[in-house]
């Protein structure tokens, strides 16, 4: 174990050998580190919060404060961070709350810039990566290997479906659907994250069948519910495409991040 001796570790904290820790840092005594955990200077981790392994937490970073909510009173909450995540500069993300599920809760291999904020009770799921000052508001789903620009802002219970794109300085108030790309203030639909399905691999036949269920699910023939019915019937065989379909139908009280008519 690496710890500088200007480092604040309370009683309590459990840590394993290989994690290095480092000037002035503070780890608050209901902290879990996992293997090759770094925290570096002047980084705080508290609250109950537990940092997966070889996850990495930069300079005045503040992970596992309490959550930023009137009704919160002390209770146990949690914050869950998975392994491999680079944490940067002044990087906040709280515990969760007994309102929501009480559990903040960040996967494996996401990067989050300087500055981003990951709010009470949010799901972040893998591979996400949150650019500068980035904020998400309580109880959000982000699914995994979603990018979200800086400065961008989302509303509380707000969900964005997997592999989507927000742009820079977007304000978002709606659902954005799996593989969609948004952008504005507020944010509209401009279509789908065509360059990040590129860059991770997907099929030019896979991308040609979302963008015609696309297509399909925002045409103006119809109702929403007619088109959800076709879409099922013609890309059941299309399981990307059928990411989009059930995201739409999970939450029919959930507003729509939509294309500008």
């Amino acid at each position: 174990m690496s710890i500088h001796p200007t480092a604040i570790i309370e009683d309590g904290a459990q840590i394993d050998p290989s994690v290095e820790i480092g000037a002035y840092a503070h780890i608050g005594p209901n902290v879990v580190l996992k293997e090759k955990v770094k925290i570096l200077s002047h980084a705080s981790v508290t609250g109950h919060t537990t940092v997966g392994a070889e996850t990495e937490i930069h300079p005045f970073a503040v992970i596992g404060a309490p959550p930023q909510h009137n009704g919160y009173k002390g209770e146990p909450t949690t914050l869950i961070i998975g392994e491999r995540n680079k944490i940067r500069e002044h990087v906040t993300m709280h515990t969760g709350t007994v309102q929501g599920h009480g559990e903040t809760r960040v996967g494996n291999d996401c990067l989050f810039m300087v500055g981003a904020h990951v709010a009470h009770d949010c799901t972040v799921d893998d591979r996400v990566i949150m650019a500068n000052n980035a904020t998400l508001g309580g109880h959000i789903h982000i699914g995994e290997s979603v990018f979200l620009g800086g400065l961008c802002a989302i509303h509380q219970f707000c969900r964005i479906g997997a592999f989507a794109f927000l742009g820079g300085g977007g304000i978002l108030t709606t659902d954005i659907i799996p593989y969609g790309s948004a952008f504005g203030n507020h944010a509209r639909l401009e279509g789908l994250n065509i360059v990040g399905m590129k860059r991770r691999g997907m099929k030019r036949e896979t991308i040609h069948a979302i963008r015609s269920a696309y297509r399909m699910l925002f045409a103006e023939e119809g109702t929403l519910k007619e088109r959800l019915e076709d879409a099922t019937s013609l890309f059941s065989e299309v399981p990307e495409a059928m990411t989009i379909i059930n995201f739409m139908k999970a939450d029919a009280d959930r507003p729509l991040c939509l294309p500008e008519k």
